[in-house]
């Protein structure tokens, strides 16, 4: 994986340029998986398996993926406990929850336009 070293320059931080950082950082962090996992952790410090349950219908494999992904970017922060068998959690760090604020916005929203949208969809299949 390549990554963009990060020059504080104004393009970097601008997401409709091709080559920006944020651009690569918000396609890292805006999929429905890292949202819902980024949610639940916002509940507190979790275990694997905890997230797992928690969010409905996530793979092993992705859930992995997307929780490397989450703290190579610094939004979450992994615990290895030297137990037998090892415990693992995962906290939000403070830009986590940061970010958790903005997705607290969105699921907002999506439950105040939620029948808007059902009547939208409705109207556009038929």
């Amino acid at each position: 994986m390549v990554t963009k070293q990060f020059r504080s320059s104004p393009e970097e931080a601008d997401l409709r340029r091709a080559d920006s950082l944020a651009r690569e950082i918000f396609s890292d962090v805006a999929n429905k998986w890292a949202f819902l996992i980024i949610e639940a952790l916002g509940e507190g410090t979790l275990r694997f398996s905890e997230l797992r349950n928690a969010v409905e219908g996530i793979s092993h494999k992705m859930l992995t993926q997307n929780l490397r992904m989450l703290e190579r970017n610094g939004l979450v922060e992994r615990r290895v406990h030297p137990t037998v068998p090892p415990r693992v959690e995962y906290t939000l760090t403070q830009s986590g929850q940061g970010l958790r604020a903005t997705i607290d916005g969105m699921c907002d929203w999506t439950h105040q336009y939620l029948s808007q949208i059902e009547a939208a969809r409705r109207r556009f299949d038929g």
